[in-house]
């Protein structure tokens, strides 16, 4: 196993927080607080090889990779490039991989992607960009992949590979089965790499089968490998890549045996990793609460026995021999963990009134709160708090939901057409807000790759919107506290949104300013497959940010919740809210409400349940995790983390 100092880069990597032990680990790796820092340091690294090729008159051999990781190291790139005048006059370009049969031309094409995002903004020759041809008749396809890796020797190699990973343990497009001694081929998709390619394509129907790829051994030939990950999706695989075993069933594993290789990793990406993971099995650990709720939880968990009948052997047959001795005794950690999950627990999340709150998750006072309940997209409210929204209407508090986006990209084009031809047979042409004859016209036929016009997003909008108001109306909220933001980044008509602009943060710090809210429940569900969720909850951080010396806000406490991909893991929640069987059924056809969402799910990431049984079955088992640990058994619980903005 490598250390940094042996790494061959120019650049000097520094990771988030102190030095961990890395016993466990096989590849050198570099975490960060988060991707856009991991990505500048990268883009470093690749302008500072650059300049030395230059100093020395030197043609500099990159191979670059597509997808999301990479999108931040092209933009700075870019950035270098406008102010502060880094050239790529001497660089040559080899792409990974390309989807097979696809034209230049298609907006999913990897070729479009790069110009994009990086050659149409750089002085790069385009003679020296080389991508793999996704229009090669077949049956030339085989001398076409020699020639591609002829190019690269004549090239002089690969000095800078650039690389993400897939779910399945792919790199570039080396699903697994892929030998060491691959070299540039076609290659057919695995199932998982294709459902998560599906929301590109608008369906996994409309995801080609087959792609065009560099070898295992192309790659592995490049003098220097960086590899990127993001996010709590790339944990799992992460984790098996770095600290398991060699295998073809892992492509990614092969990198083991590069002598210059380095995974540049935020956080989430790094959190399956034993060193994060389970701390206590690598060396002596600083205990802090968090931390000894989550080794008790795991404890229980490894050893199927709920948190009381623990006994001080468990504890030091397992890593924690110095958590005992500093607490004295197996019992005394137990009672305090059991006292700390179950104060978590309440049927009242919006407070108690006239009740002792201090071992409550919140306050009994005021006993009526005004209450935001922030929802990225037209659902998320009632998919992953839908009985809690329930509870807090019940128990008199005066709830505000914000929907951030109108949602408009996720329905389907046939949705939009059944409505659109119903308004059109229904209402008086001169009576109508949309010409839906147009609508119609324009549906019916759309070109491959073709923008929404602003009328089909407005309907499609207008589909989301009033789905809300049906969910809301059950749930029993009345419809002049539903308000719909339409944040402009999201705006675009593709899947590609605009970054966070000062006019998003400005609405909704306005919406926060008028409501003066005592609580505001936030998406913190990350995974979402196109970033949605993570620059609404941006554009909240920014807003309450800007509020905080307001008065109001001192009152104001921030809840987030997850459910509709991932649920907090239990040493991390910090209210419980149970629900009964009816709640649960209720909670239920409040999602049903949203039927532009039923059935054919556009963006429904890694998970191909609809998001009422994902997010039923995550409330139940929820609940039995709390059971299993000898605390109360519930129907269903839903779980929210305070976070201190």
């Amino acid at each position: 196993m490598k250390n940094t100092l042996e790494i061959k880069s120019d650049i000097s990597y520094k990771s988030a927080g102190k030095f961990e032990d890395t016993r466990f680990e096989k590849i050198h790796n570099e975490i960060f607080k988060n991707s856009i820092d991991g990505s500048l340091i990268v883009a470093q690294e690749i302008a500072q090889l650059i300049r030395n090729k230059q100093e020395k008159n030197k043609i500099c051999v990159l191979g670059l990779a597509t997808g999301s990781s990479p999108i931040k190291v092209y933009e700075e790139l870019v950035r270098m490039h406008k102010e502060e005048g880094l050239s790529f006059a001497n660089v040559t370009t080899f792409n990974l991989d390309e989807y097979y049969p696809m034209t230049k031309e298609n907006s999913k094409s990897y070729h479009y992607f790069m110009h994009q995002h990086l050659f149409n903004h750089i002085d790069i020759n385009p003679e020296n960009i080389n991508i793999p041809d996704g229009t090669v008749a077949i049956e030339e396809l085989n001398q076409y992949c020699v020639d591609y890796e002829m190019r690269i020797k004549n090239a002089g190699g690969l000095d800078f590979q650039l690389l993400g990973i897939g779910r399945t343990g792919h790199v570039g497009f080396n699903e697994p089965g892929s030998h060491i001694n691959s070299g540039t081929r076609i290659i057919t998709l695995d199932h998982i790499t294709r459902v998560d390619a599906s929301s590109d394509f608008n369906g996994i129907d409309n995801v080609p089968k087959r792609a065009i790829t560099m070898g295992v051994s192309t790659i592995m030939r490049s003098k220097r490998i960086v590899l990127m990950a993001w996010g709590q999706n790339k944990g799992e695989i992460i984790k098996r890549t770095i600290q398991g075993n060699i295998s073809s069933d892992i492509p990614a594993t092969f990198l083991q045996n590069h002598t210059n290789a380095t995974f540049v990793l935020d956080q989430f990406a790094a959190s399956e990793l034993t060193r994060f993971k389970t701390p206590w099995l690598v060396g002596e650990c600083i205990w802090t609460q968090e931390l000894k709720s989550k080794a008790i939880v795991w404890l229980c968990q490894k050893t199927e026995q709920s948190i009381l009948k623990l006994t001080d052997r468990d504890y030091n047959n397992n890593g924690m021999s110095d958590l005992l001795a500093q607490e004295g005794s197996a019992y005394d950690l137990n009672i305090n963990m059991f006292n700390v999950l179950q104060h978590t627990i309440t049927g009242w999340p919006g407070g108690k009134p006239n009740t002792d709150d201090s071992h409550r998750p919140e306050r009994a006072t005021p006993a009526k709160k005004r209450i935001i309940l922030f929802s990225p997209h037209p659902d998320d409210d009632v998919i992953s708090m839908g009985g809690t929204f329930s509870k807090l209407i019940k128990q008199g508090h005066d709830v505000h939901v914000v929907y951030q986006t109108s949602g408009n990209i996720a329905v389907t084009d046939d949705e939009a057409l059944k409505f659109a031809e119903v308004s059109n047979d229904f209402i008086a042409k001169e009576k109508s807000v949309l010409d839906f004859e147009s609508i119609i016209h324009f549906l019916n036929n759309k070109k491959e790759n073709q923008i929404d016009s602003l009328e089909v997003r407005k309907l499609k909008g207008l589909i989301r919107r009033r789905e809300s108001y049906a969910a809301t109306r059950y749930i029993g909220l009345k419809d002049e506290n539903t308000h719909f933001l339409d944040l402009p980044f999201y705006e675009t008509g593709q899947i590609k949104k605009n970054p966070l602009g000062n006019v998003d943060v400005a609405i909704v710090a306005a919406i926060i300013a008028k409501i003066k809210p005592h609580q505001v429940f936030a998406a913190g569900d990350l995974a979402d497959p196109h970033g949605t969720h993570e620059v609404c909850l941006n554009a909240i951080f920014a807003a309450m940010k800007q509020l905080k010396s307001e008065l109001y806000m001192k009152d104001c406490w921030l809840w987030l919740y997850r459910g509709a991909w991932h649920e907090w893991d239990l040493h991390e929640i910090d209210m419980a809210v149970p629900l009964s069987p009816d709640e649960v059924l209720l909670k239920r056809h409040a999602i049903l409400y949203h039927q532009s969402q039923k059935d054919r799910v556009m963006f429904q990431g890694n998970d191909s349940r609809e998001f009422w049984v994902r997010a039923e079955d995550r409330n139940k088992n929820t609940a039995k995790l709390y059971d299993d640990l000898g605390l109360a058994e519930y129907e269903a619980i839903e779980a929210f983390k305070r976070f201190d903005y």
